[in-house]
Parts: C-alpha cells; sequence; structure tokens
C-alpha cells in the first residue's frame, strides 16, 4: 500500500471541531484522503465512529489523539498514531487531563467576569459538543457570538493567549508522559504543528533532542498552520533528527480551518513518511 493522499491531524464535535467524526470521514473520503486518521484533543471517544466511517468510506483508518503538554513553560501538542485504544496507561492519563479541562474552564469564566465579560463559561458549554472537553476554541466561539471579536483568531488574540486576560494556566501532561502512553500503547508519538511553537533554533533543537531520546519517532512537516518555509526547516529537521514525517490537515470545520481534509502539498519525497510506522 502506497497512499497518495493522507492526513493524519484533525477534530471532531468530540473534543473542539464543528463536524460529528462520522461527517468529518465522509468529508475526508470525498476530498480523497486514502488514510485518514481523527485526532481529538485528549480524548478517544469518537475513534468507534469515525472508523465505521471509514471503513464505509473505503478509507484505511488508524487510530489518533492530541494530548496537550507542557515543556519548559511552553504549550505543545504531541500527536499519536496507531496506538490501541482500550491500553489502560494511555486511557487513564487521558481520563486526568480531561478532569483538569473542566476545572480551567470555570477559572477561565471567572476571568472574563473579572473584566465584566460575565458568563462566560456557560456560554462556553453550549458550544462544546463533550462537556468534558472544553477548550478555549468554544470560549472563543461563544465570545464571537455575542460580538466581542469578529472572529475566533482575534479572540484567541486578545484573550486567549498567555498573558491574555482570559488565559488561565492549567497543569497539562509533561512531554515523557504524553510519550510513554503513546508508546505503551504501541503506538507513535508526532510533533504536531511545529512551526507554531514560539521557540529559538536552540530551544526547538533541544525539545526535539528530548523528544528523541524518550522515544519519539515523528514530526509534523505538512500540516495546514506551516508555510513553505516551515516545510523546508522541518523537512530538514526530520532528516537530521530521522524522523519519520507526518502530514495532517488540523482541521476544525469548514469555517475555522487553515486548509480543507487533504487538501495539503505532499510531503518532500525523500522523507519517510509516517504511515510506514502505523500500517
Amino acid at each position: 500500500m502506497n497512499p497518495a493522499n493522507f492526513d493524519f491531524h484533525c477534530h471532531s464535535v468530540v473534543s473542539d471541531g464543528l463536524l460529528a467524526p462520522a461527517v468529518v470521514g465522509r468529508r475526508a473520503a470525498a476530498n480523497g484522503v486514502d488514510f485518514w486518521a481523527l485526532t481529538d484533543h485528549d480524548t478517544l471517544g469518537g475513534l468507534g465512529e469515525a472508523r465505521e466511517a471509514a471503513a464505509d468510506a473505503g478509507m484505511n483508518f488508524v487510530t489518533g489523539v492530541e494530548i496537550s503538554i507542557e515543556w519548559q513553560g511552553k504549550p505543545i501538542h504531541i500527536v499519536g498514531l496507531g496506538f490501541d485504544p482500550a491500553h489502560p496507561l494511555l486511557s487513564g492519563g487521558l481520563d486526568d487531563l480531561r478532569r483538569g479541562r473542566v476545572d480551567r474552564a470555570r477559572r477561565m469564566g471567572d476571568a472574563f467576569a473579572a473584566i465584566g465579560i460575565p458568563g462566560v463559561f456557560e456560554g462556553a458549554q453550549r458550544f462544546a459538543g463533550n462537556p468534558d472537553l472544553i477548550s478555549r476554541a468554544h470560549f472563543a466561539r461563544y465570545l464571537v457570538s455575542i460580538g466581542i471579536a469578529a472572529d475566533v483568531p482575534g479572540v484567541f488574540q486578545h484573550y486567549l493567549t498567555p498573558g491574555k486576560p482570559g488565559y488561565v494556566d492549567h497543569r497539562w501532561a509533561t512531554l515523557e508522559e504524553a510519550v510513554t502512553w503513546i508508546t505503551a500503547g504501541g503506538g507513535v508519538a508526532v510533533v504536531a504543528h511545529p512551526g507554531r511553537y514560539k521557540m529559538s533554533g536552540a530551544e526547538m533543537r533541544h525539545f526535539l533532542d528530548e523528544f528523541k531520546d524518550i522515544g519519539g519517532q515523528g514530526i509534523e512537516v505538512t500540516c495546514g498552520s506551516h508555510s513553505p518555509d516551515h516545510v523546508l526547516h522541518f523537512a530538514r529537521l526530520a532528516r537530521h533528527y530521522a524522523f519519520h514525517a507526518s502530514r495532517g490537515s488540523d482541521f476544525h470545520g469548514p469555517d475555522e480551518s487553515y486548509v480543507d481534509l487533504g487538501r495539503l502539498p505532499q510531503l518532500p519525497q525523500d522523507l519517510k513518511p509516517v504511515w510506514r510506522l502505523v500500517r
């Protein structure tokens, strides 16, 4: 098998996407995706429906998740691919992360109330398909709906990033925890959208050194938020570290995504595609 179009990063309403897992799967298939992973944030709850949708559409399917971590004070995401979703270390770790999300969301609501915008937690809940996975995206959608900002990126820029009035820190997983959970379940750990992290070149190399040392095997080279320069840069790092390269749209919904499912440039031909590890 040599998939021409794989998309290993997208989200459904089970976390912070806008569409049901089956609808995301049908959209991927309609866009020509032939190997697909649903990677909802910190939950495996959509995988059963996604697997069925992939089978119905004739797509190859791989289990996926995007785990929220903190490394040296920086929020980072690690994608897990091809794992056993029933493995207790992975499922238990994700359970703990989700419990912390609800408490964080309540504190975010308090932070908005303190700057004169009450009821934001309750409003965000109405946008969350899964009450255990309430996230900054749900807060942003609610704030757009009441006219606080024109669009979701505007809410993040002014309210929901570190140092802004609606941002609340949280104890996420560590890098070692996330990679250990994924690999214990037989999966492959991949650095998600590395071009989005505010790191110097030295910091990125330090991070990737540590990631590889504890069992990380992949990095997203082509993804929705990467510019052509990002692709060239992270392709060079993939070669340097002998990482397998991943490709993912980071699709959340038709109006909230950098690019549609499967509509990405191909990986540079000399890289080792990560699907080879998860067949």
